[in-house]
């Protein structure tokens, strides 16, 4: 089965983080991603631009409306995400807890719908 990995962090912190903590963090996905990559569990991931990049689409009555961010104020922001196939959702959940970000933010594990057509 899938799930998505919402990845939510401080992005207010993570900027006042010093160039030696970004490193470590990178360092530390680094070493997730090269335990995660031969067991074929990750289908895909990214990191997220920062939320003052985002642009939020609403259609009301037809009527398209653009706003500059995110649309709820939040204290984490969505800043990635992976894609695992996993067994179950207790697989699912090991794997998120071992997402460098779970260690100061929060990730979100959420299985995907799957429809047949």
């Amino acid at each position: 089965m899938r799930y998505l990995c919402l990845i939510y962090s401080n992005e207010a912190a993570e900027a006042k983080a010093s160039p030696e903590e970004t490193q470590a963090l990178f360092a530390a996905y680094g070493a997730f991603e090269g335990e995660i990559a031969p067991t074929g569990k990750k289908l895909g991931g990214d990191a997220l631009q920062p939320t003052s990049t985002a642009t939020s689409v609403r259609v009301r009555e037809g009527k398209v409306s653009l706003t500059d961010g995110p649309f709820a104020e939040t204290k984490e922001q969505l800043g990635g995400f992976y894609l695992l196939d996993c067994e179950n959702l207790d697989e699912a959940l090991e794997w998120a807890a071992r997402i460098p970000s779970a260690k100061t933010g929060t990730i979100e594990v959420r299985p995907i719908m799957e429809f047949e057509l």
